[in-house]
């Protein structure tokens, strides 16, 4: 008897120590859409320093690399990697952005802008 009490004493105080954790999940920091005029991407976590690409060789004469940007994927940030373009006339890129409002960030979103 006292060989299934001296076994039930360490069970019984690792469910009563168990037992006051708390699994929560982890809260919901983006609004898509409507929470910004632009459908801008909003969160509260600042993006991770710049990543530093390797450019690949020049495709074909006159190729326009754009660089990679933190992305925003789920709920974390995520690397979307560079890639080379061909030149619009009359156009001109646009990278993505990140912008601190209000002590949100915003991503803005890039593309080509009549220059």
């Amino acid at each position: 008897m006292s060989l299934t009490r001296f076994r039930l004493v360490p069970i019984a105080a690792c469910v009563l120590a168990l037992s006051a954790c708390v699994v929560a999940p982890y809260p919901r920091q983006v609004a898509y859409g409507g929470a910004s005029p632009d459908g801008d991407v909003i969160v509260d976590m600042a993006p991770p320093a710049p990543y530093v690409e390797v450019v690949p060789v020049l495709p074909y004469a006159g190729a326009l690399w754009i660089g990679g940007y933190w992305g925003w994927q789920g709920s974390r940030h995520a690397w979307v990697p560079g890639r080379w373009e061909r030149p619009r006339a009359g156009y001109a890129y646009r990278p993505h952005a990140w912008v601190q409002i209000g002590g949100r960030w915003h991503l803005r979103g890039g593309g080509w802008v009549r220059g």
